[in-house]
């Protein structure tokens, strides 16, 4: 009541503004530019290791609750049933991420933001060492939400705008949103990413808006294709491959840059890459198994418990047959860091199970035989 009164005083007087006007966003202050610099200290650390190193994941994504408070139409990761993984579980496979040596933790969904603990997973991945990130559609953001971010250590989110306005198909707009990244942008400690995408029926130059708009906010901006349901090439219109060329033409900062694969994507294109997933990226779900992404889910589908630092080196050496035509934008740039070496000895066909129905290793093609 008190805090009414003092903002109605404030607006009758002419003070609001003022108070606005005066306020320094957080990552601007000292203590928020310690914390950007630590935290870059902390991935070049993070990035070193990994080219030094190849026996460990780089990225896992954990979904911590399947439920999402959104129905976007074009999306295959949520559901409106699940209740959230058990904070004890979540303990459970974020330690299990950590003996594998994982260098980044990423909360996915569904829509993470819906579990009553996410400010204790976070903590917990920090504490295993781990660089925190977050995925999220962003409509349950208050100023509260993101200082308890600030304080358990969130080091990165990622907020994904499809569109200007809400429709049947998305209502991950930006008049819906705009509010709460005006939030982000004064009190965040952490890195924000404002990722548009082109080539879901959304009209193209919507991305464009959306990405000027993140700058304005001092945010990164980013851009990506939409897939198919398996994660598959889905080939951008003339329109759609202008703006995603002029989005790609701006300056690039971290993971942005490399972005090289989806120009091959735009002209419906495949891809020569090696694929580290199920090694350098993991994926795991609400029920604790590791695949090789959100669109191959059931490969290898084996308990994070029983995932071992021999399972990473193997999958390290096994291409993927779904490869050549994927989009999956997080496993393209983490496998990027050992583009240039240890050429892959088998071959795994996601979608073929060795052994008859219900069992769960992958079929596996001898390429020049598997060490």
């Amino acid at each position: 009541m008190h805090d009414a009164i003092a903002v109605l005083f404030c607006q009758t007087v002419g003070c609001f503004n003022t108070i606005k006007v005066m306020a320094k966003p957080r990552n601007k202050t000292v203590r928020g530019r310690w914390i950007r610099a630590t935290r870059k200290v902390r991935e070049l650390a993070m990035v070193g290791h990994a080219l030094i190193h190849t026996g460990h994941p780089v990225l896992a994504q954990i979904v911590p609750a399947r439920f999402c408070n959104l129905s976007c139409g074009y999306c295959n990761e949520y559901d409106k049933v699940s209740e959230p993984v058990p904070l004890d579980e979540m303990y459970r496979r974020i330690d299990q991420l950590g003996r594998l040596g994982t260098a980044m933790i990423g909360l996915s969904g569904g829509e993470p933001l819906t579990h009553p603990d996410l400010e204790a997973i976070v903590r917990r991945i920090r504490k295993n060492g781990a660089i925190a990130g977050l995925i999220t559609n962003g409509y349950l953001l208050n100023v509260d939400w993101i200082e308890r971010l600030n304080r358990a250590g969130l080091d990165h989110i990622q907020i994904s705008i499809d569109n200007l306005e809400p429709d049947a198909v998305s209502m991950k707009s930006l008049k819906t949103l705009d509010k709460k990244l005006e939030m982000l942008a004064q009190h965040a400690e952490f890195h924000v990413n404002i990722n548009s995408v082109v080539g879901g029926g959304f009209n193209p130059e919507d991305a464009l808006t959306i990405g000027k708009r993140a700058l304005e906010l001092g945010f990164e901006s980013t851009i990506g294709i939409i897939h198919d349901g398996s994660g598959q090439l889905k080939p951008l219109k003339e329109d759609e491959a202008r703006v995603y060329f002029a989005m790609t033409r701006r300056k690039k900062t971290n993971y942005s840059r490399f972005d090289q694969f989806q120009e091959a994507i735009v002209q419906g294109r495949p891809n020569k890459w090696r694929c580290r997933a199920g090694s350098r990226y993991l994926y795991i779900c609400e029920d604790g198994l590791v695949h090789y992404c959100s669109q191959q889910r059931g490969f290898p589908g084996v308990p994070l418990s029983e995932y071992t630092k021999a399972d990473v080196k193997r999958e390290f050496l096994t291409a993927k047959i779904c490869s050549p035509n994927c989009t999956i934008g997080c496993v393209h740039r983490i496998s990027y860091i050992d583009h240039w070496r240890a050429p892959q000895t088998s071959r795994v066909t996601p979608g073929k199970m060795q052994g008859g129905q219900g069992t769960k290793e992958p079929v596996l093609t001898q390429i020049q035989g598997l060490s």
